[in-house]
Parts: C-alpha cells; sequence; structure tokens
C-alpha cells in the first residue's frame, strides 16, 4: 500500500509557552550579548506549565464468547485502544541483507503494516527500506542497528503481534523520542508512522557561521525536550543554516526544526535539529501531516 493511500492527519490544535531563543540549526543556547554563555539546564520544562500529552484514553472492548453444553456466557477484554493488532507473518521473511527482490516487498509492505514509513513497496532495498529497517531495529533495541535485514531483525520483524507505538496514547502530535533516536506521527491518539530520526549528540561546538562571515556559532548540540509547536517553516529546497544546509525545514523551538538531511545515523549527531531523509521530508510536505502550531512533544525516552 503505498502511503498516501494511508490515513493523514487533520491536526488542530496549538500549544503556547514561554518563547526560549535559539541561534540557526544549531540550538545554540547562548545568551543574547553573543558571548556564548549556555543558558542553564535547556532540557528543563517550558515557562508555563503544559500537560504531558501521555494520557489515558477510552479503551477499546472485545467481546469473547464463550460456549459451554449448557449455555453461552460472554466475557469482555479490555484493551487500550492504541494498540492495534497485526498478524504474524506466515511464511516468515528471511534475512535479506539488503537484496533487492520479490521478498523485498514483502519486507516494504510488512514494514508499513507496522507504521515504519517507506516510499514505495518496489522491491528495492533502497535509503527509505534501510531507514525503515533502522528505525525497527532502534525500536526493538537492538546493537548497532545498521538498516540491513538480517536473522535477528527478520525474525523480529516477521513474528510482531501489534503495531509499534509511541509514548503518547491520546491527541494528535509528533512525538520525538531521544533515547529511541525516533520520530512518531500520533493521530487521534494512534501510532501511524515511525521515521528514523538524529537529534542534538550533546557536544560543545566552536564553527564558523554560515550566513554570517567571520562570526562564530558557540554552544551545545541540544535538541531541547518539552513541548513545543511547530511555529514557522520553509516550504522549498535546501536552505542554508546557521552551521549547514538544511531541507525543507519545520521549525519548532527557535531555530531547532524537523529537517531533511543526507546523513541520518543510527545515532544523535546533529547540532539540535531532528533530522529525517530527504524523501522522508518530501512525504511530510506533501501529505501535510505537520502543518503550523502542530504541536512537538520531544523527551528523552524515561
Amino acid at each position: 500500500m503505498a502511503p498516501e493511500d494511508r490515513r493523514t492527519a487533520r491536526i488542530g490544535y496549538a500549544v503556547i509557552f514561554g518563547v526560549v531563543a535559539f541561534v540557526g540549526c544549531s540550538t545554540a543556547l547562548t545568551s543574547g550579548d553573543g558571548s556564548g554563555a549556555v543558558i542553564a539546564d535547556t532540557t528543563a520544562a517550558p515557562t508555563s506549565t503544559i500537560a504531558s500529552p501521555q494520557t489515558t484514553i477510552a479503551p477499546a472492548t472485545t467481546v469473547v464468547p464463550q460456549t459451554t453444553e449448557a449455555s453461552t456466557t460472554t466475557t469482555t477484554v479490555t484493551l487500550p485502544a492504541n494498540l492495534v493488532a497485526v498478524a504474524v507473518l506466515d511464511p516468515p521473511i528471511p534475512a535479506l541483507g539488503t537484496s533487492d527482490g520479490a521478498e523485498t516487498v514483502r519486507l516494504q509492505n510488512r514494514l508499513q503494516e507496522l507504521g515504519f514509513w517507506v516510499v514505495a513497496d518496489d522491491g528495492d532495498y533502497g535509503l527509505t527500506t534501510r531507514q525503515a529497517v533502522m528505525a525497527f531495529e532502534k525500536y526493538m533495541g537492538f546493537d548497532n542497528p545498521d538498516g540491513k535485514l538480517d536473522g535477528q531483525t527478520a525474525t523480529a520483524i516477521s513474528n510482531m503481534d501489534l503495531r509499534p507505538r509511541a509514548r503518547a496514547n491520546s491527541g494528535t502530535l509528533v512525538e520525538i523520542d531521544k533515547a529511541k533516536q525516533l520520530l512518531f506521527f500520533v493521530v487521534d491518539g494512534r501510532t501511524e508512522y515511525i521515521l528514523n530520526t538524529s537529534t542534538g549528540n550533546g557536544e560543545a561546538y566552536e564553527e564558523p557561521d554560515q550566513n554570517t562571515p567571520g562570526e562564530i556559532q558557540r554552544g551545545i548540540a541540544l535538541t531541547p525536550s518539552g513541548l513545543h509547536h511547530v511555529n514557522r517553516e520553509r516550504p522549498e529546497g535546501w536552505w542554508e543554516g546557521d552551521l549547514g544546509q538544511i531541507y525543507r525545514p519545520k521549525y519548532f523551538v527557535g531555530g531547532v526544526a524537523v529537517h531533511g538531511s543526507n546523513s541520518i545515523p543510527n545515532y544523535p549527531a546533529s547540532h539540535g535539529c531532528v533530522r529525517v531523509s530527504v524523501p522522508a521530508m518530501d512525504w511530510i510536505w506533501q501529505i501535510g501531516i505537520m502543518p503550523l502550531e502542530t504541536p512537538v512533544w520531544v523527551h528523552d525516552g524515561a
């Protein structure tokens, strides 16, 4: 099934809180005097109190009839409404490495069934398939997620009986899990899509400003935790951020954005922005799943 045929979001509510200043795509986290002094604890909660989007929603119910010779009774089994059952694959997908072909079509269909976005089910083990497999490996907590379908990953993908899901189980939002290095699109409490991502590496940097010759950008490469919202965007092509090029960015706090990149490794690597693949960023714009005012919840997975 092509991604554009999947259910898309109408994202409705805005989250408003105190403004924190950042520079470029780097989350420079510096004082306004240009000294480069680091603002205290950028991972603290926003200036106003905002309820966590991880709230309890009404459970779904499954009615299971139980028949005996004497009578038929009904037992109600209560399940969270954000749990979505999927069938175990039979036959299972074999370990493919990065091979193309008919089994790769099955893999791509399975990844989409589990919510891991792939640009097409065309049998080509290309960039987005590798990114989706890497995202699955990260979700499972496997060592050294590399996007190659080895035996462990193939078995796990084949044996899943529930769709992977974000922590948020209500509302419509983007959730960024810095511990897993994953981005989730949650629509009406249900996780619809999962993308591989790479966030700030937490290291100090001192680099030339790409937009202001002679100036130096200094700071800590952090993706700020908290509840934010998309507040500006640049719809077309590559843009020169203060610390390098970014593709079709969706900014959600200061100069920090979700944007396309040619490098999305299996570890935090950015100056603070949230990287996704260039095809994934095009898809985000195409289906309109992340418009202005979309809530963006960033957390450390704890």
